[in-house]
C-alpha cells in the first residue's frame, strides 16, 4: 500500500478543511492577525503533542539548523509572500501561481536530492498539477468573481509574490525531506517549524507596527474556535501528514498530492454553501483523479 502517498492526499483534505474554517475569521480579523494567532495556537498544541509522544527525543542539535531553516523558508516566507500576493492579484491568480510549488519541488528533488521519478509518475504529477490549475480557473462561477480578481497595484509584482510563495513551499519540503528520512519525528519536526515561523512572524509584526496603534478588537468565541479549527486541520494534521509522507515519499510526489486542496474543496464548498461549482471545475477534478491514479499505480 502506498502509505506515504495516501498521507499526502490526506494532507490535501486537511488543508481544504482548514481553508474553510479560515474564511470567516481571516475576513473579520485580517489575514496577518489571523495567521499570527493560528500559528501561536498550533505551536503550543504541536509542542505538547511532541512532548507527550516523546517525539522531541528524535531531534539533535545537528538537525536543528536545517529544520529551523525549513520552517523559515516553507512557512514564514511562504505565508508572507502568499498573503502579499493575495492582496495584489486576488485569490484565483494567487492560487494558480502557488500551484507551481509542486513542479518546483519535483524539479528540486531531482536536481538537489538525486530523486528519480518513473516516467508515468512524473506524468501523473504534471497531470495532477494541470487539474488543480483547471479547478482554480473554473472553480467559481462568473457571477461576483470580478471583485475577487481585481488587481491592486502591480500585476507583475503580485505574480512574483505568488511565485516566491510557491518557491518557499517547495524549498521547505526539499529541506525537510532528508531530515524526515533520517528519523526525525513528524510531530516534533512540525512543532519546531511552526514555533520558529511563529516567532519570526511576531517579530516582523512588532517591527512593522512600531509606534503605530495596534488592533485590540476583541475576539469572539466563534472566531477563536474557527481559527483553532483552521490551525488544527491545516497546520496541525495537514503539515504533520506532509512531514510523515516525506519519510518515504519523493518530494515532488508528496508536494503534488498535498497540493490538491483546491480540488478537494469543490465538494466541501458545495456542501457548506449550497452553491454548485461550475461544471468546468469538475473537469479539473477528473484530471486530478487521473493523475493520482497514474502515481498510485506506478
Amino acid at each position: 500500500m502506498p502509505v506515504y502517498e495516501i498521507a499526502a492526499l490526506a494532507a490535501s483534505v486537511c488543508f481544504a478543511t482548514g481553508g474553510l474554517f479560515a474564511v470567516e475569521p481571516s475576513r473579520a480579523l485580517g489575514a496577518i492577525r489571523f495567521n499570527r494567532i493560528r500559528m501561536l495556537l498550533m505551536a503550543i498544541l504541536l509542542s505538547v503533542a511532541g512532548y507527550l509522544t516523546d517525539g522531541f527525543s528524535t531531534l539533535s542539535w545537528a538537525v536543528m539548523p536545517q529544520l529551523i531553516l525549513s520552517g523559515l523558508v516553507g512557512i514564514y516566507l511562504g505565508d508572507t509572500f502568499l498573503f502579499a500576493g493575495l492582496r495584489r492579484v486576488g485569490p484565483r491568480r494567487n492560487a494558480i501561481m502557488f500551484a507551481l510549488n509542486a513542479p518546483l519541488a519535483a524539479l528540486a528533488g531531482v536536481l538537489l536530492l538525486g530523486e528519480r521519478l518513473q516516467l508515468w509518475v512524473a506524468l501523473g504529477c504534471l497531470t495532477v498539477t494541470a487539474g488543480v490549475v483547471i479547478a482554480i480557473l473554473y472553480g467559481r462561477r462568473r457571477s461576483g468573481s470580478d471583485h475577487w480578481d481585481r488587481v491592486h497595484g502591480s500585476l507583475a509584482l503580485g505574480l512574483a509574490f505568488g511565485f516566491l510563495a510557491a518557491a518557499g513551499q517547495a524549498g521547505g519540503i526539499i529541506l525537510s525531506r532528508p531530515l524526515m528520512e533520517s528519523g526525525v519525528d513528524p510531530v516534533a519536526g512540525s512543532a519546531v517549524r511552526v514555533a520558529v515561523s511563529c516567532l519570526a512572524l511576531l517579530i516582523t509584526y512588532e517591527i512593522q507596527t512600531w509606534r503605530q496603534p495596534k488592533d485590540h478588537s476583541i475576539w469572539t468565541q466563534r472566531h477563536l474556535a474557527m481559527t483553532a479549527g483552521s490551525g488544527l486541520f491545516g497546520m496541525g494534521l495537514g503539515m504533520t501528514l506532509v512531514m510523515f509522507a516525506l519519510v518515504g515519499g519523493h518530494a515532488g510526489v508528496v508536494s503534488t498530492l498535498s497540493s490538491a486542496a483546491p480540488v478537494v474543496m469543490l465538494p466541501l464548498l458545495w456542501i457548506t454553501s449550497g452553491q454548485r461549482p461550475a461544471w468546468s471545475a469538475w473537469l479539473g477534478a477528473v484530471v486530478v483523479c487521473v493523475g493520482t491514479g497514474l502515481i498510485m499505480m506506478h
